[in-house]
């Protein structure tokens, strides 16, 4: 029997104005998840579940119908397809949440992408990780119904990732401005992915099309060019924002204090209730993030919450 441990960290998606193209990596918290593999023939499905710890009890044990056991039957199923790879034996799975779920940090990526690092180590690194990224993806499909890329990507890939399209997908890998910051702030409380999905528009006006697609050319270019202003003056969203801001309590208000403590933007973290601010520096950003807890706890409806300031993580997926 041989083991691997795999480790993903959360995950920003959209970046306000990249709706599904666009996501990056922190460096933590994240998401852990074992490998064990028996050379003994098994039958039935050969990747079961042994335990899952901090959930709370809510994630499947079924391994078809759970993101991390899932991504790694689909890439078992490539490697013996596609690369001839011996996949006889089994696989025990323990997953080992320190992502809360439904809260936009890309925990169901984050379980995926340490899945599929420690699976691809088992194996002998047979994929690449841009290969692996179409299984994590796949992962997102059980997950919440919708097979997107801005968390999937980051977390395997480490970085920010453009997604240039989906089919073919077309991955551009960016790396981040040496100073940039990211304080990302979660509050003690859930809104699942699908629901946030569904108050968004199925049409947008040539108008905020082309204001968004302008914010999201330019955010690009500062991050390439470390124009740190220009990062911060690129993150307005004229989509999603203003359809989800109503479902995060306080969050006006949170925006307000981080950038009155000195970021250089903020918006929803993926589909929220997390919010994220950029900064360029540590302490701006601690300050920035102190900022915001302190205004969600001022809000109507007051609520604790937890807050990370961290670089952007240039490493993605990796073993322990």
């Amino acid at each position: 029997m041989k083991s691997v441990r795999g480790f993903a960290s959360a995950t920003v998606g959209n970046v306000a104005c990249g709706f599904d193209i666009l996501g990056f990596a922190i460096t933590e918290p994240g998401d852990e998840v074992i490998l064990t593999r028996s050379e003994r023939k098994h039958t039935g499905c050969p990747v079961t579940i042994s335990s899952i710890s901090g959930d709370g009890g809510k994630l499947p044990l079924d391994p078809r119908k759970n993101t991390s056991s899932f991504v790694v039957l689909k890439f078992l199923e490539y490697i013996r397809t596609h690369k001839g790879q011996d996949c006889t034996g089994h696989i025990s799975l323990e997953l080992k949440k320190h992502l809360p779920l439904s809260s936009g940090m890309g925990s169901s990526a984050a379980s995926a992408a340490a899945a599929l690092a420690a699976a691809n180590e088992l194996l002998g690194r047979p994929c690449t990780k841009m290969e692996l990224v179409h299984f994590a993806i796949e992962g997102e499909r059980v997950a919440c119904g919708s097979a997107h890329a801005d968390n999937a990507a980051p977390a395997i890939l480490g970085n920010f990732v453009l997604i240039r399209s989906y089919t073919p997908l077309d991955l551009i890998v960016i790396p981040p401005p040496e100073k940039l910051f990211c304080s990302l702030v979660h509050p003690h409380t859930e809104l699942r992915t699908s629901f946030a999905r569904s108050v968004l528009p199925t049409d947008i006006t040539l108008k905020d099309a082309t204001r968004q697609w302008g914010n999201v050319g330019a955010l690009v270019a500062g991050l390439l060019t470390s124009d740190y202003a220009l990062v911060g003056r690129s993150l307005v969203d004229v989509v999603a924002e203003p359809k989800r801001a109503p479902l995060i309590p306080g969050f006006a208000d949170v925006k307000e204090a981080a950038l009155k403590a000195g970021a250089l933007g903020c918006s929803i973290a993926g589909s929220g209730p997390s919010i994220f601010a950029f900064s360029d520096s540590a302490e701006t950003a601690l300050s920035a993030g102190e900022a915001m807890q302190k205004a969600f706890l001022a809000s109507k409806n007051p609520l604790k919450s937890d807050m990370w300031v961290s670089p952007i993580c240039r490493e993605g997926a990796r073993i322990l």
